[in-house]
């Protein structure tokens, strides 16, 4: 039965939001809405228009026999310096404070309202990207991982401490914490990278960078290539920094434990957003 235009736009719609990134034929939505692909062509022209306006992103179209449609997630200026705004007013409560002044963030990274706007917010960053797998390393950076890799549709690794038996044989690497100056290893499944995949590593806290740095070395075991790191907050002041190009969203300023204060300013992201956040 043939759909109307008000239900393929809503339909059309629904399945782009669903599958970021996935070339999508228009054979494939003539076939499903029996509409000619002229019809289809108007229809993502009325989406995209709308896409882009309202600050969700935009459909790119790849010409060619074996072409099609690709939705890529983006976020507006606008909302990227509301939920900026919100998280640092967050941040700042002072209750936060951990030890070595670090912050407690899990109510946050818990919470899918801002994973989900963290993980649009570094999606438009490193949309432009060649990324195929998102790595993180257990534990808290877990969620923040998968929120950012459901918007750019590519699969999820997970560094560990510690081996486990449910996979399989390991690569294991040393690598030296930047902070504690302490010897930790991390592990990652045999099978979980295949030479040449294209990773993004994230991290929800970094100070030095020992840990992101251990990930990268991790990655030339594997003969797999870095596409790009995001961090949600990075502290300042760090004499000695393992990790020299990143993004981060935030960054922890100043903390005075026995003061209780916290300051939380921009991260370098804002540097880029005119790249890659609509205006």
């Amino acid at each position: 039965m043939k759909v109307r235009r008000s239900g393929r736009l809503v339909d059309m719609t629904h399945y782009l939001l669903q599958h970021p990134h996935k070339l999508v034929p228009l054979t494939f939505f003539s076939e499903r809405f029996l509409s000619a692909k002229s019809s289809i062509s108007e229809d993502l022209t009325i989406i995209k228009e709308q896409f882009e306006h309202q600050g969700i992103g935009t459909i790119v179209t790849v010409p060619g026999a074996a072409g099609g449609v690709k939705f890529i997630s983006k976020m507006g200026k606008q909302e990227a310096e509301s939920v900026e705004a919100e998280l640092k007013e967050m941040l700042a409560v002072p209750e936060r404070i951990l030890p070595g002044g670090y912050l407690y963030m899990t109510d946050i990274l818990g919470n899918p309202q801002y994973v989900n706007q963290i993980g649009r917010l570094f999606a438009s960053v490193f949309s432009d990207n060649a990324i195929d797998v998102v790595m993180t390393i257990a534990t808290k950076g877990i969620p923040l991982a998968y929120a950012i890799a459901t918007h750019l549709n590519v699969p999820v690794v997970v560094v560990r401490n510690d081996n486990r038996v449910t996979e399989g044989s390991t690569v294991s690497i040393n690598y030296v914490s930047g902070s504690s100056k302490r010897i930790r290893t991390m592990t990652l499944a045999r099978r979980s990278l295949s030479p040449g995949t294209n990773v993004l590593i994230i991290d929800d806290f970094m100070k030095a960078g020992g840990t992101i740095n251990g990930m990268i070395n991790l990655l030339d075991e594997f003969q797999a290539t870095l596409a790009g790191i995001g961090v949600f907050v990075e502290s300042e002041g760090t004499e000695e920094r393992l990790v020299e190009k990143y993004i981060s969203m935030l960054k922890l300023s100043h903390v005075n434990e026995r003061e209780k204060q916290i300051q939380i300013v921009s991260g370098n992201y804002m540097e880029e957003k005119n790249k890659f956040l609509k205006t």
